[in-house]
């Protein structure tokens, strides 16, 4: 456990991972890795091997599998705030790759401790001794009192004065479009930071453009929107600024969690006061090796992981 406030808080569902080794349908695996995955604790994970004091907070069965989470995220030097619950088991996931340009992800999470999150869970200072708060649009989908848990978070740091980042992170398996709109668009708008694709910011505004959906978050409060290109980059979209950045081209391995190592190298750098530029270039190569790695979060680079990557001659290149 850190012996400080951390720099940046999360909070959400972190699951036990099973997934396959070599490529084909899981109907003939024969072998099988064992692991750990969620969106936030992939965020926490990659800010930690970049210097950044890290918190992050979930629910977990009181099993193995929960056993093992807390050792993994906080055996990255994550500070882990986990609410063991007698009541209810450890999520998971199993993930398989059909083809080899392919990754499938079949989730087993209904009732988990980790969907069990509630406001009651957050400790008192622990938002409000942060500078960032990181949510995501997947936690408030898993139930009506991990929403209220999140919007709980958002309230204390929006008294506090502390940037909240929001990565809308839609998952179709928990809502459909419809009914995930409403949902992502009001977290969207009580945030500082929010982080999409194309098809997300249409999900929080059907029928517009990602600059589209900038402005009108712009005019909810909203100063930055980045939008996420995958291989073709990123943009920052301010009032009246546009900052490009291309991508990197690599031959991916395991594509699930670069966007979450998309959004730590961002933040690290935000931290750090660097340059629009420099900040989404950290971005870029930090997504760019996630997915060198199988796995949710093993590849998230640390800084002289980064500085070996852009030295070898891994430059950007627009596609």
């Amino acid at each position: 456990m850190t012996t400080s406030s951390p720099s940046v808080v999360t909070l959400g569902e972190t699951m036990a991972l099973v997934r396959t080794t070599e490529i084909g349908s899981l109907r003939h695996a024969n072998s099988m890795a064992f692991g750990i995955g969620g969106a936030e604790s992939n965020v926490a994970i990659g800010l930690a091997r970049l210097g950044v004091t890290t918190s992050w907070l979930g629910r977990v069965g009181d099993d193995s599998l929960g056993e093992r989470i807390v050792r993994e995220i906080r055996g990255d030097g994550v500070d882990v705030r986990a609410i063991v619950d007698p009541d209810a088991a450890t999520g998971l996931m199993v993930k398989e790759r059909p083809s080899a340009a392919s990754t499938a992800v079949h989730y087993y999470r209904a009732g988990s401790a980790g969907s069990r999150l509630r406001p009651e869970d957050l400790p008192d200072g622990w938002v409000e001794d942060a500078s960032l708060l990181h949510i995501t649009g997947i936690t408030p989908l898993l139930s009506e009192t991990a929403r209220a848990a999140v919007h709980s978070a958002i309230d204390r740091a929006r008294a506090a004065e502390t940037i909240v980042s929001f990565d809308i992170n839609y998952r179709s398996a928990l809502a459909s479009p419809d009914v995930a709109g409403s949902v992502l668009r009001e977290l969207a708008e009580r945030a500082d930071i929010v982080f999409g694709g194309d098809e997300e910011f249409a999900i929080l505004y059907p029928g517009t453009s990602a600059a589209d959906a900038a402005e009108r978050l712009r005019e909810a409060g909203c100063a930055t929107t980045v939008l996420k290109q995958g291989p073709d980059g990123a943009s920052v979209l301010t009032a009246g600024s546009v900052v490009d950045s291309p991508g990197f081209t690599i031959e991916p391995v395991d594509t699930v969690g670069a966007g979450d190592a998309f959004v730590a190298g961002y933040l690290s750098a935000l931290l750090d006061g660097q340059a629009v530029d420099a900040v989404l270039l950290r971005a870029n190569a930090c997504g760019a090796m996630a997915c060198l790695v199988p796995g949710d979060w093993e590849a998230a680079p640390t800084l002289r992981d980064l500085e070996r990557f852009l030295d070898a001659g891994s430059d950007p290149v627009r596609r």
